[in-house]
């Protein structure tokens, strides 16, 4: 039988007593009909996991009892950071929920010359906090310990200037295949732009930042797509896969 997993970052040990969120109770009390005593499993996004019991269980709230610690899943040792340029509709979250399945460390969402999503200040909290919604919720589906970090919204530029030893890649329908280094690398940079693609300028100010173009093979990918891809391919290459 499946087990149920909730993310709680408040956890910290065994024994300890944690009220749980609402939508936590939501889901398991009032969707899944459980019961106090009834167990499921906890973590806390920082790489710990619980098996735990419902408890204190009311109308409109109950709380988890931390039985024990669990081993946690380990993360890939391969640290990979994705600049996406953001998009409209699902196609965002998918990326995103893709990504955390596949391993992803740390993901940025860019702001670029052609990106068709714009947001004011009071969206922009809102869309980061559903954001960061979807990532934890993929880690519950995925049985992932480790939240991956969401950077807020940055431009593609500050993004493509900020210091970094990693291996960098961006993606480019009209690139070939990059030079893959000797060694592995622990650290992989690599940008996705949007549905229309990035512009001229701002692919050669990748490659001055020394970011490599790439072409994930012959056909066209879709912004929602190359991060999968791309991902499958680096975690095969030198992750966990």
């Amino acid at each position: 039988m499946r087990t149920h997993r909730i993310y709680l970052p408040e956890a910290q040990h065994s024994g300890q007593i944690t009220p749980l969120p609402e939508s936590a109770f939501g889901h398991l009390v009032r969707v899944l009909r459980q019961r106090a005593g009834d167990p499921f499993e906890v973590f806390n996004g920082q790489g710990q996991r619980f098996r735990a019991e419902l408890t204190e269980v009311g109308k409109k709230q109950a709380s988890a009892l931390l039985v024990e610690a669990l081993d946690a899943l380990p993360e890939s040792p391969l640290h990979t950071h994705l600049g996406l340029v953001m998009s409209k509709g699902d196609r965002f979250d998918y990326a995103l929920q893709k990504a955390t399945e596949l391993g992803v460390s740390t993901i940025t969402p860019l702001d670029s010359e052609r990106c068709d999503l714009r947001l004011k200040a009071d969206r922009q909290e809102k869309k980061q906090q559903h954001w960061q919604g979807v990532i934890t919720s993929a880690c519950e589906q995925c049985g992932r310990d480790t939240v991956p970090l969401l950077n807020p919204t940055t431009s593609l530029l500050d993004w493509l200037q900020q210091d970094s030893d990693a291996f960098k890649l961006v993606l480019h329908t009209s690139a070939t295949a990059p030079a893959w280094p000797e060694q592995a690398p622990q650290r992989v940079r690599f940008l996705v732009g949007p549905e229309g693609g990035l512009t001229e300028a701002e692919i050669t100010t990748a490659t001055q930042q020394g970011y490599q173009a790439w072409q994930l093979g012959p056909r066209i990918f879709r912004t929602e797509t190359a991060p999968v891809a791309m991902l499958a391919i680096l975690q095969q290459r030198w992750g966990d896969f």
